[in-house]
């Protein structure tokens, strides 16, 4: 059965940059991206011509990184390809929260603010999540687990495109693995999302598979297959 409330997954970047991240983006014709600091994501349609890639390109200026996310367009040949890496989109169908029936999934969690960038930045430095800059925490809420007052855990909202929250940043130092932060954590970020009547949605990349087994037992689902790219403008 087709979720037709999941059409606005098909483009997560720019259906935010649009919405609820319009306050975090810049533009540039039809293209949008966020600002710096925040992300390096950027959007353009689907079925782009040379027109919205010379937008982006303006937009971005000479040289620099175009994050293109899970967009399917293809850039003109003087575009530099900088990456490419297989993964997915995962989806939460509802029903009870994972967690519920024992412990309850926030004990031990802590809500990160600006005041934490640096101690996160040192965490996603060590374990390499994904995409994180001084002004990702702007994205949404961040949780974390300390212990003996050091972050060792995290997780935080993205991509927020309408009624739904991106899951990411899901991380654990090397030190700390194997005590169930990543689940405890995701759980609690699940609840928040769900109590602002917003479905919970994920990407990881295909070769993480401990982190797809994780997802899955918390009741993720896959929705697609996704191919991230990157580009470096003309």
């Amino acid at each position: 059965m087709v979720d037709r409330d999941a059409v606005a997954l098909d483009d997560p970047v720019g259906e935010s940059l649009r919405g609820h991240h319009a306050h975090l983006a810049r533009r540039h014709g039809r293209a949008v991206t966020y600002l710096p600091g925040v992300a390096t994501f950027s959007a353009i349609s689907a079925d782009s011509g040379s027109a919205e890639w010379a937008d982006l390109a303006r937009l971005l200026g000479r040289g620099e990184f175009a994050d293109m996310f899970s967009c399917p367009a293809t850039p003109p040949p003087e575009w530099e390809p900088v990456f490419v890496l297989e993964g997915r989109q995962m989806i939460w169908p509802g029903g009870s929260l994972p967690g519920r029936s024992h412990a309850e999934p926030e004990t031990g969690v802590v809500e990160l603010s600006a005041e934490s960038v640096p101690e996160m930045l040192d965490l996603v430095a060590r374990t390499r999540p994904g995409p994180f800059w001084p002004r990702t925490h702007e994205l949404g809420t961040y949780l974390g687990v300390r212990e003996n007052g050091r972050l060792v855990a995290m997780v935080g909202e993205r991509l927020r495109p309408p009624g739904w929250t991106e899951i990411s940043a899901v991380c654990t130092a090397p030190e700390a693995r194997g005590r169930g932060h990543a689940a405890r954590l995701v759980s609690a970020l699940l609840a928040r999302v769900v109590s602002r009547n917003e479905r919970p949605f994920l990407h990881v990349a295909e070769a993480n598979t401990g982190a797809i087994a994780l997802y899955e037992r918390l009741g993720f689902q896959t929705r697609k297959p996704v191919t991230f790219r990157g580009f470096r403008t003309p």
